[in-house]
């Protein structure tokens, strides 16, 4: 394993091999971030990289895409199906081109959106000043209520009749509550606007019937590959059938020229995944997981912005704590836990700063833990926020953190066939415990 690489190139072997340690030994709770499948990773690492394929399948600038062609449509046709769009496009690079795109198909310059603001759990491509999006059109902000950090729809459509925007954006980063997209769509409909959903976040639990589809709603659906979708960082776009000529000149040549074809045949592959029962019981152990670690913090004195969640992220309000989110999120690294700095409806703080942390489910959910170690995660956490510059805290917050990895090993021990092909160690030990099938 990666025989090759280290005899060529030995410090990017080195780079990989301690980030394969990395993800072993820490606690992911970043809630963008999972583990993908073996089966995804070898579809990524094959030699669909050497493969140039600008333009679409049957319709390449390139010979020789046969086999190509075959991965996209596969994957274009599991997106359909997953979904129930009547386009896909799988070419997207990330969540923010497939954004990009789909306001390049469909807005001029200067158009202007109706959106959530970045302060109240919004995305930096929904209308950001510092992003292309608030750069290229005018963005108008939605946002939570301060008591409850729910959205209030009677804002939302206040809003669209008074700046009439040529679309509205339903989505979010940090929203652990269910989004209405029938609401939006109403509403919609009223200003005669466009709806595009952002599905980034939710597109797993959207897929296993856990979260209400936007199918019906919005004509436009963004969503990445990766977070709840388990599958390669990528992202891909869905439509009706009147946009989709618009989508695919906007991907293809508007933003990109030849796609990542490995990238596609392994979103192809985390599709396939995505269809079975088995995934649908993956994502209800992940709303199982965050609703079991928001109850174990609130036991424990923790606000959490909205009171719970509905899907897969937690976000603590740490205003009353005495400490920043790029604090914590700092002090719960060093201790095993990884996060990071959120900010929450009505921060003072800046967006580098914040006075909260975001934890997701979907990759802890991925190594097989379950309500027990949320409240063990809840009780460390705890641990760490009360005592953050307490060195025996950290120290025996990271025990425990390094015993519950130990007990969840990814990739079937990747991490010690690494080490054993060496022979060598290190002060960590390798994974050990039952392998998770992934």
């Amino acid at each position: 394993m990666l025989n090759r690489l280290r005899s060529v190139d030995p410090e990017i072997y080195q780079a990989i091999r301690e980030e394969v340690r990395r993800q072993q030994v820490l606690v992911e709770l970043i809630a963008s971030e999972n583990f993908v499948s073996q089966a995804v990773l070898e579809a990524q690492g094959s030699v669909l990289t050497n493969k140039y394929a600008e333009g679409y399948p049957g319709a390449r600038y390139y010979c020789g895409c046969e086999w190509v062609d075959r991965c996209e449509s596969l994957a274009i046709e599991r997106a359909k199906q997953l979904f129930g769009y009547d386009h896909a496009n799988v070419q997207t690079h990330a969540g923010t081109q497939a954004n990009m795109a789909v306001y390049l198909a469909t807005l001029n310059h200067g158009d202007l959106i109706l959106s959530m603001g970045l302060a109240s759990g919004g995305h930096l491509s929904h209308g950001y000043k510092r992003n292309f999006s608030g750069q290229f059109y005018k963005a108008v902000n939605y946002g939570v209520n301060a008591e409850t950090g729910l959205i209030e729809m009677d804002q939302v459509r206040k809003l669209a009749k008074e700046h009439k925007p040529k679309m509205i954006v339903a989505g979010a980063s940090a929203y652990p509550r269910t989004i209405d997209f029938a609401a939006f769509g109403e509403i919609a409909r009223e200003v005669g606007a466009i709806l595009m959903a952002d599905l980034a976040h939710i597109a797993g639990l959207v897929a296993a019937g856990l979260h209400p589809s936007p199918k019906g709603h919005a004509q436009l659906v963004t969503s990445t590959t990766h977070k709840t979708m388990r599958g390669p960082r990528g992202a891909i776009i869905l439509c009706t059938s009147e946009y989709a000529k618009k989508v695919d000149s906007a991907v293809f040549p508007g933003l990109q020229g030849g796609p990542l074809m490995h990238v596609v045949a392994a979103k192809a592959v985390a599709l396939k995944e995505a269809l079975s029962p088995e995934f649908r019981t993956y994502q209800t152990r992940i709303v199982e997981n965050a609703k079991a670690l928001a109850d174990g913090l609130k036991r424990r004195g923790f606000k959490l912005v909205t009171g719970g969640t509905d899907n897969h992220m937690v976000l603590l309000d740490l205003r009353d704590k005495g400490i920043t989110g790029k604090d914590a999120s700092a002090a719960l690294e060093i201790a095993g836990l990884t996060t990071n700095k959120n900010l929450v409806p009505g921060d003072p703080r800046s967006p580098g700063e914040t006075s909260g942390i975001r934890l997701g489910t979907p990759a802890i959910t991925t190594r097989g833990m379950g309500p027990r170690e949320m409240d063990l995660i809840a009780d460390l956490i705890h641990r760490v926020i009360a005592a953050p510059n307490d060195r025996r805290v950290r120290k025996y917050v990271r025990e425990q953190t390094l015993d519950l990895c130990d007990s969840f090993p990814i990739y079937n021990g990747l991490l010690r066939r690494l080490y054993e092909q060496e022979q060598d160690a290190y002060d960590i030990p390798a994974a050990g415990g039952t392998p998770v099938e992934m």
